[in-house]
């Protein structure tokens, strides 16, 4: 079995090492990742960016397109066969028809191959053919992406803190009940720890319709096939003082520690260690919305996921043999068009103040980052109304739950962060001095010119970031 595994390391290093010197002599490769939470819209920032990527009248912003670098684009076979393609003419399709409607959300790793002719510059480019670029963008479930943070805890400290999290939360109560209850030291039993699993998925359910954002393990939200298996079969328990061999307490701890070796570990080795550029996708209005333990809830998430990451520069030689590291990390506050413009600079600031540990870490180790307000999809317009003699910047557009159109004003963001992120992190049950509303609009029905994307709000910005460089 040993053997086995050195045997199967090698020949995985040397594929990659193959792979790594085909792409930075002949045809390059930027492998982009897409993250985030759940609800914060990666579906549709993939499918807007390629359409935008491929018909790039929309996008001033991205100079390769600006500058008449890029000769076309077009989709290839993704280099990844047991990975599925992600479905990008479906949701195209589902968002731009003649019924817009939003797509369905991420539930399992895909890949897609976008292939760019780029015409060469610089003094030497009438003696230079044009090159192909490759950019291979991978979607993950936001909800897995949240396992990463397992790998440095064992089970007693993850059950410790689970609990602790459960405590304050309305929706804990029955699950909860449940594990005081139960006697981790009594043996094990199938049918009880079915029914511990089940309670604990339920609040985790519950928490995550409430606005929470840190909610693992997330294979419990997206099973897939592993639904029912005994690794997804456990659920946080009291540190007894000993625990006998074939107890409860022993049970889970053994499944959990096969859920990290087993799921999360070969995730993050097949996909999530390969990416050299990220976007974290962030709902910072929804969670802005469900209070300040949500909105704290999220930034101790996206810190637990960042740290996850190996940022810093890629050198070619060095990326052969050490691995990839993400040289390219943008922040993104997602929904902008849910806010008139004028409040677009309140919402980066807030962005960038969540991600502050996470973004430090990054510029410390070499990585670019950068923090923005975008819409992959621009559902609304913007007006001015008068309402008791005051101003009121707003947006309107197509109500999802009505179909009626409606004008909203959200409420007024502060201009400094901290009016928000101190109550946050005090666990203030509400808002002392605002109400923050957001309604959720349906796809705008659009008429697409030849060459056009779907509207959107700075994804040509987000795109030269990205991947500017490197057209």
């Amino acid at each position: 079995m040993i053997f086995n595994d050195i045997a199967d390391g090698i020949v995985r290093q040397v594929e990659a090492v193959g792979n790594g010197v085909n792409e930075a002599l002949f045809e390059p490769v930027i492998r982009l990742g897409v993250t985030g939470l759940s609800r914060a819209g990666k579906t549709v920032f993939i499918t807007s960016l390629v359409a935008n990527l491929m018909n790039r009248e929309r996008m001033p912003g991205f100079l390769p397109a600006a500058d008449g670098r890029i000769l076309t684009a077009f989709l290839q076979p993704q280099p990844d066969d047991h990975v599925p393609r992600f479905d990008y003419e479906s949701h195209l399709s589902a968002m731009t028809g003649p019924a817009p409607a939003w797509p369905e959300s991420t539930r399992a790793v895909s890949e897609l191959r976008l292939s760019f002719r780029v015409k060469p510059g610089g003094l030497l480019s009438g003696l230079r053919a044009p090159r192909t670029v490759h950019l291979d963008i991978v979607d993950y479930p936001g909800e897995w992406l949240l396992d990463l943070g397992l790998l440095d805890l064992d089970y007693s400290s993850w059950s410790q803190d689970a609990l602790k999290r459960a405590e304050p939360r309305k929706m804990g109560g029955d699950f909860l009940a449940a594990v005081h209850a139960a006697d981790p030291t009594a043996g094990y039993d199938e049918a009880g720890a079915r029914t511990l699993a089940d309670s604990f998925t339920t609040y985790l359910r519950a928490a995550r319709e409430a606005g929470f954002s840190d909610c693992t393990p997330g294979r419990f939200l997206l099973p897939g096939e592993m639904e029912g298996s005994p690794a997804l079969t456990f659920a946080p328990l009291p540190t007894p003082d000993r625990a006998p061999r074939g107890s409860l307490h022993r049970e889970f701890e053994r499944r959990f520690e096969a859920y990290k070796s087993r799921v999360v570990k070969p995730f993050f080795r097949d996909h999530f260690a390969r990416i050299d550029r990220q976007v974290v996708l962030v709902d910072v209005l929804g969670a802005i919305h469900s209070g300040p333990a949500a909105l704290e809830d999220l930034r101790r998430a996206m810190a637990e996921i960042l740290s996850a990451f190996r940022p810093g520069r890629n050198a070619w030689l060095t990326s052969l043999f050490v691995g990839r590291r993400v040289e390219k990390i943008l922040f993104a506050a997602t929904k902008a068009d849910h806010l008139h413009h004028s409040q677009h600079p309140q919402l980066t600031a807030i962005m960038s103040a969540l991600m502050r540990e996470a973004k430090d870490r990054a510029d410390f180790a070499g990585a670019d980052t950068a923090a923005m307000s975008v819409a992959s999809l621009r559902t609304t317009t913007e007006e001015t109304l008068d309402h008791g003699g005051e101003k009121l910047d707003c947006v309107r557009g197509t109500l999802l739950d009505t179909g009626k159109r409606a004008a909203f004003y959200p409420g007024a963001l502060p201009e400094d962060p901290a009016r928000l992120l101190k109550p946050a992190r005090d666990r203030a049950g509400s808002w002392l001095d605002a109400d923050y509303s957001i309604m959720r609009f349906a796809p705008a029905e659009i008429t697409l010119a030849p060459n056009e994307g779907p509207p959107h709000i700075r994804l040509d910005r987000a795109a030269e970031f990205l991947i500017g460089d490197r057209l």
